[in-house]
């Protein structure tokens, strides 16, 4: 079987101090993929940076603009700036690269979805290692992926990987912020993914990046769902991919996958497609989901919310209000009270958390 692995590079690892672009980290983490690849290893690299480097290149000096019309334009200037670096980088080793370009369209949407995959899996067929972006010039800005973790993990999921390297400008995932708490240490393995673990990790301080560790414990939550063995690194040590990979677990904070891998589709259904509404359930219909593996029917049903139609993806939360699950629905809400009495079938359903 084919190891496969996403490495996503995050903004402040791809920039340096003067926000252009760090030719230094693309060579040794292009260096990485060759050595990789080498071993029999299907890579597929995330970068940011796109829009750190734009205004690098057309900001002269002036504060970084906060609105999203003028960041999607100065990223179509960086994007270019940021695709020849890491042209240059496997160039070096004889390596041709191919950008792909992704918006949340091409993952809420079954068909487009899978023609991501295709477009991935043959360029891999012809020995090209892909560079994956989200589409920053063109997406709403109310549907866009806000990180490229979250990218970077539903990319692993629609590949098929085995792993999903986040390397970034930190060791991995600490006890504590270290600003704030010198006897912070380092995480080495995390075996599951709790409420806590996701709140006591911090949001971005670098102000250049969208992501921060919050991002990367959500992304490494969406991968190991998925089977996705997760390692989040620092970017500027010395063979960083490799050394993530590697079978000591003695860099970076690893999280290991769930025993139990959802499918392709459910994965798809979990956490690429967005929810269009909500359905609060009453405790008889958690029962029946949670301990018995049934579908959910229309009389356990208390609430609902949002303007959804026969297809379209809703959150269902519990008695209590949270979120228990997450399904694909049969009725709209327009027909809710009069459509079929199964709301969302058992096959369209996901479980996101333990009974």
């Amino acid at each position: 079987m084919t190891r496969s692995v996403v490495v996503k590079i995050g903004t402040t690892s791809v920039t340096d101090a003067r926000a252009g672009v760090a030719q230094e980290v693309l060579d040794s983490v292009a260096q990485d993929v060759v050595e990789l690849r080498r071993e029999g290893w299907a890579v597929v690299v995330v970068t940011s940076g796109a829009i750190t480097a734009g205004w690098n290149e057309v900001g002269r000096g002036r504060p970084r603009p906060t609105d999203s019309i003028t960041l999607q334009a100065v990223s179509a200037v960086g994007q270019p700036l940021l695709m020849d670096a890491w042209r240059r980088a496997f160039a070096r080793h004889n390596v041709v690269v191919g950008q792909v370009l992704l918006a949340p369209l091409d993952f809420s949407h079954r068909g487009q979805y899978l023609h991501a995959r295709s477009t991935l899996e043959a360029l891999t067929a012809l020995d090209v290692v892909a560079v994956v972006n989200e589409n920053d010039a063109v997406a709403d800005e109310e549907i866009r992926f806000g990180d490229n973790d979250r990218l970077a993990a539903l990319v692993a999921n629609l590949v098929t990987a085995s792993h999903l390297v986040l390397l970034t400008d930190t060791s991995g995932l600490l006890t504590a912020d270290p600003r704030l708490d010198p006897s912070a240490t380092l995480i080495d393995v995390v075996v599951s993914i709790d409420s806590e673990l996701e709140r006591s990790a911090g949001p971005s301080r670098s102000g250049v990046g969208s992501g921060g560790m919050a991002s990367k414990v959500a992304a490494a939550r969406i991968a190991t769902w998925s089977g996705v063995t997760t390692v989040i690194a620092a970017a500027r040590e010395s063979h960083p991919l490799v050394r993530a990979l590697s079978d000591a677990n003695d860099f970076g904070t690893t999280f290991e996958p769930r025993a139990e891998r959802l499918s392709a589709r459910k994965a798809w259904i979990a956490f690429a497609v967005a929810s269009s509404g909500t359905l609060e359930i009453n405790q008889g219909a958690l029962d029946a989901l949670e301990r018995h593996g049934r579908s959910l029917l229309r009389v356990g049903v208390e609430r609902r919310s949002g303007d959804f139609f026969e297809g379209d993806a809703v959150e269902i939360h519990g008695p209590h209000g949270e979120v228990i699950a997450k399904g694909l629905v049969r009725v709209g809400a327009e027909g809710f009270d009069a459509g079929d009495d199964v709301v969302v079938h058992r096959d369209d359903l996901v479980l996101l958390r333990r009974p």
